[in-house]
């Protein structure tokens, strides 16, 4: 009988109402004291702002298979780059910005705050200008020297510069301060558009600003660099051959020469034989060089048209109000959190039919 009772029990929400309301001088007290620690951890924390930059890759080898993948995206599928050659399509962007070399790539961009107190490398910047909450300090300094009793002493030295980082090999700090830059650089792929987006957040506005055009600039560097790494070496090759040709071309044009002017009014057959015979090198080494320029020309066009245009549909600016924290948000949510627990608890009775 006691089971079923405890089945059928209702709140009397009169009854809770005047619990909650004879309690209210306790409640005024417990959000002056929400309020007050809310503030005190929240203030401190720094500020972060975030600047966004949004791009429209050109697209390569489009074929039929690039019209089918073009299809189904419309309907949100995605036949992973089946629209070109590329082996890196913008779906795998975002994978880039995982890779350590590319990375450590970013450390030499030159940044300034926006009060112009710090201007340096983007590494030195994130590695001694970065602020902390003086709060949660104490703890994360108690929490590193309890893990470096546990952790095996690293020996790798540590980079002092951008030219000491060695991506291959990194300071156990060097690598933390790495993770830390990939979680504020952030690239994403619309799917069905392919428009690229690149997220980068600072404790100050300009320094996000700066790097988020940067970082525009580092992808599109990398993508150029390797949609025509074939081109340009071939471009390279030729331009060596074209060269050597015309060495040789102009070897024999001397010989020629020469053997002309200090055989003047001379008419022996074997003068003639012997300056036909350069003639016909001469001939032979200007076909070369014609044939070697014509290649080399033909192979720089190829690399303009290899070479990918970017549209920036959304350029980098300074933010002017900070992403977060979010203080007047924060305090709200523990006020109203503080309240639901302090009411549950002193109307645990009516509410779960706790009988204290």
């Amino acid at each position: 009988m006691e089971k079923k009772n405890n089945d059928q029990h209702t709140i009397d929400l009169s009854k809770v109402f005047r619990t909650l309301w004879s309690q209210k001088k306790r409640f005024v007290k417990v959000w002056v004291w929400t309020f007050i620690l809310s503030c005190i951890w929240i203030l401190p924390q720094p500020r972060y702002y975030v600047s966004n930059v949004k791009l429209a890759p050109e697209m390569s080898g489009e074929s039929a298979g690039g019209g089918l993948a073009s299809i189904a995206s419309s309907f949100g599928f995605d036949l992973g780059g089946m629209g070109g050659q590329d082996a890196i399509y913008p779906e795998l962007y975002p994978e880039l910005f995982e890779n350590p070399e590319f990375v450590v790539s970013l450390y030499g961009i030159h940044v300034t705050t926006k009060d112009g107190d710090v201007s340096t490398d983007y590494f030195t910047y994130m590695k001694k200008h970065q602020k902390k909450n003086l709060l949660t300090e104490p703890y994360h300094w108690t929490m590193r020297k309890i893990k470096g009793f546990f952790e095996e002493e690293d020996k790798t030295p540590r980079g002092t510069g951008v030219s000491d980082i060695n991506p291959f090999r990194m300071n156990r700090k060097d690598y933390k301060l790495m993770i830390g830059i990939m979680k504020n650089i952030t690239c994403s792929v619309d799917k069905k558009t392919s428009v690229v987006t690149i997220s980068v957040t600072d404790q100050d506005p300009l320094v996000s600003a700066t790097m988020a055009d940067s970082v525009r600039l580092h992808l599109q560097d990398f993508i150029i660099r390797y949609r025509t790494s074939k081109v340009t070496e071939d471009v390279a090759h030729y331009q060596e051959m074209r060269d050597n040709a015309e060495r040789e071309y102009d070897v024999a044009m001397r010989a020629y020469s020469r053997y002309c002017d200090t055989h003047q009014n001379v008419f022996l057959q074997s003068f003639q034989s012997e300056r036909d015979k350069l003639e016909g090198e001469l001939a032979l080494k200007q076909n070369a060089l014609t044939a070697m320029e014509t290649q080399l020309q033909a192979t720089k066009v190829k690399l303009q048209e290899k070479t990918p245009a970017f549209t920036t549909l959304k350029s980098a600016t300074v933010p002017v109000r900070p992403a977060g924290p979010k203080r007047m948000l924060f305090v709200l949510m523990m006020l109203v959190l503080v309240s639901m627990v302090y009411a549950g608890v002193l109307c645990k009775d009516e509410i779960f039919g706790i009988r204290g």
